[in-house]
């Protein structure tokens, strides 16, 4: 790669191009794998229901923005971080006419590229928000990074206005804006109050990469400056490994932020538009590097000699962010200039100040040029759009451990209908939950005809399917379940839990997308706070101080429950997710706490879950932390539980005994 216009060199052990162990999400469409520009590249693909439905236009996004990141060295397309390792996971699908994903959909791959080892996320989408805040399962899975050290890099959106979008707006993700070769940014960029102190600008115009068939085309919009960014953080967390020290993603985003040129006031610039500042490569490096500079580890002979950067028709993607570092060095020695062609329109009388009228999905972050692309195909040929994704798929299957209630959907009109005519009459209505399940008591074969949903309030986030020689046991526990929850007090199920591994997806009436559950059918369990009450605590006592101690027993156990499903609640992909929601139905440990607790008249304060330092071999393990205080006197140290729980295998199971000790928090 040395003298190639590229950021690397010949020797991997100067990991110019990125280290193998640093791993990069691209959460877009499908990517032709096949394309000769990813030869080489340690690429695995995830599994979604996106899949490769996405259609021409998401292949062609996603495989231009990955591209731009895992381009082999030699290559039509010279990608930034082409030594790191990748992740596709496709999100991307057609709807409403165009390829876009829900704000669920999205947490959802973000959950999986955690549990894949991702060390940075890259999306290059996002969903126009007013307030810029991410849906609760969106923003939980946004907060799990952030605490797992994961960095999120979003692209700040091309509406042309003071606006935000969903996830970029996050507080921990790095949001990135789109400039043109001059440093002056894209009239379409967007800007914001948040963007200000956790945006960065990088280039975003006419950026080359790969074209589906073989072929390259080139872009613009921050869809194209994210993985710029993304690319970069990745190396210089390579370098963090080259010199002995742990990869800190979100050290390397303050350093970016920290370090990017900011706007001058009083030059031409809007610096409204100018975000947190311009990517500033070497001070970056040198900060993330201790001092040193950075062509003694990253080979970019175009920022040793600044002058030579011009924006050119052929430049590669390492090319274009060896050329974003040569802008940095003129930028620092003179930012007044604006580093502006002569004779451009200033972007302040270009650009409208109002946000327009956002739609209800995240979507890809191009300049709205088509997003199908055109170029050349590896034959010479005009192309427009493609088909096909190449590349192997993770193997590893996808473990869950979810919560929820039980609802049921019919996929089609059709299916309803036939339903309707199979069910006799007049109680032959499927919608109507009670006549459905007094069907199934007489036709339980008829169970297999609907698509059993797992629901977080009212929407569906899975379908649960048993199969095997033991599903009529399976649809068995799930008949029981829905009518639990259909009892009147106290019998009434609130919860029930399906732990299983992912298998497949299917298309509900409404047209979403969810995940299916092949449900271990040995974790089934539906549960309510008053029955777990009256088992560990049996009846109610006749005394007064026994009848209270008795009631707050109830409420702490109830607490509990109610906050992991309504504070906590989340998707249970994830180990500390898988945990969490196992402690919730571990009603016997977690009860064995509530009573010791409640007979010091002590309250829930904190439910936390981190990985646990001690595990048994072949095993993944978390500890589960229940924190207690004292409301009559906070200056009390808290109680703290501690138990781990062991996620490996679809059932987790806890390991050991409850501990518990004292500490100020």
């Amino acid at each position: 790669m040395r003298g190639s216009g590229g950021i690397g060199g010949e020797d991997p052990a100067r990991f110019g191009g990125g280290h193998e162990h640093i791993r990069i999400a691209v959460l877009d469409g499908p990517v032709d794998l096949e394309h000769p520009c990813f030869t080489g590249a340690r690429i695995s693909v995830i599994q979604t229901q996106a899949g490769n439905a996405g259609g021409a236009g998401a292949l062609a996004h996603g495989t231009h923005v990955a591209s731009i990141i895992f381009g082999q060295p030699g290559s039509s397309v010279e990608g930034v971080a082409p030594r790191c390792s990748g992740l596709i996971v496709p999100i991307f699908s057609e709807q409403t006419g165009k390829f876009a994903c829900s704000q669920l959909d999205l947490a959802r791959a973000i959950l999986l590229a955690l549990e894949h080892g991702a060390h940075i996320i890259n999306i290059s989408g996002g969903q126009l928000s007013q307030s810029g805040e991410p849906d609760p399962l969106l923003a939980n899975a946004i907060e799990t990074c952030a605490r797992r050290n994961v960095l999120i890099v979003a692209a700040a959106g091309n509406d042309g206005c003071a606006c935000l979008h969903v996830p970029a707006a996050a507080p921990t993700v790095l949001a990135v804006g789109a400039m043109n070769a001059a440093g002056v940014p894209l009239e379409s960029s967007n800007w914001g109050p948040a963007y200000g102190s956790q945006g960065i600008l990088a280039p975003g115009t006419d950026v080359l990469g790969a074209a589906p068939g073989g072929g390259t085309a080139r872009r613009s919009g921050t869809s194209f400056a994210t993985p710029f960014v993304s690319g970069l953080a990745a190396v210089l967390a390579g370098l963090q490994l080259t010199r002995g020290r742990p990869s800190d993603p979100h050290a390397i985003r303050a350093a970016l932020l920290k370090h990017a040129l900011p706007c001058v006031p009083g030059t031409s610039d809007d610096c409204r538009k100018i975000l947190a500042g311009r990517l500033n490569i070497a001070d970056t490096v040198r900060a993330i590097t201790g001092g040193d500079t950075m062509t003694e580890d990253i080979d970019m002979p175009n920022l040793r000699d600044a002058s030579s950067w011009t924006h050119s028709e052929t430049m590669p993607g390492a090319a274009a962010l060896a050329g974003a570092a040569a802008y940095s060095v003129l930028s620092a020695k003179a930012p007044s200039d604006g580093i502006r062609p002569s004779g451009e329109e200033s972007a302040a009388t270009a650009v409208p100040t109002d946000p327009p009228a956002g739609a209800g999905l995240i979507t890809p972050s191009d300049c709205g040029c088509g997003c199908g692309g055109k170029g050349k195909n590896g034959g010479g040929d005009e192309y427009k759009g493609g088909c096909g994704c190449g590349g192997g798929e993770a193997k590893k299957p996808q473990l869950v451990y979810a919560l929820g209630q039980l609802g049921y959907d019919f996929g089609s009109e059709a299916r309803r209908d036939s339903l309707v005519q199979t069910m006799r009459a007049p109680n032959n209505n499927p919608m109507l939950p009670e006549q459905w399940l007094a069907h199934l008591e007489s036709d339980p074969q008829d169970a297999t005809a609907v698509i059993w949903t797992l629901n977080l309030d009212a929407t569906p986030i899975y379908a649960v399917q048993p199969v095997g020689a033991y599903a009529d046991v399976g649809y068995g526990k799930l008949r029981q379940a829905l009518a639990d929850q259909l009892s009147n007090p106290p019998d009434r199920a609130d919860l029930i839990s399906v732990p299983g591994v992912i298998g497949g997806s299917t298309r509900l009436q409404s047209g979403q997308v969810v995940p299916v559950i092949v449900p271990a059918i040995r974790g089934i369990y539906d549960w309510a706070a008053e029955p777990l009450v009256k088992q560990f605590a049996a009846a109610a006592p006749e005394g007064a101080d026994a009848r209270d101690v008795y009631e707050r027993f109830s409420a702490g156990l109830s607490n509990y429950l109610d906050r992991v499903y309504y504070d906590l609640r989340n998707l249970g992909l994830t180990g500390e997710e898988r945990a969490l929601n196992y402690s919730a139905t571990n009603a016997v440990q977690v009860a064995d706490v509530i009573r010791a607790t409640t007979e010091n008249k002590l309250d829930l304060d904190r439910i936390a879950v981190k990985k646990s330092p001690v595990c048994r071999p072949d095993s993944e393990c978390y500890d589960v932390e229940i924190s207690f205080f004292n409301p009559d006197n906070t200056n009390v140290a808290s109680r703290i539980y501690r138990f781990t729980v062991d996620v490996s295998d679809v059932v987790p199971v806890t390991v050991g005994t409850v501990r518990s000790w004292t500490r100020r928090v």
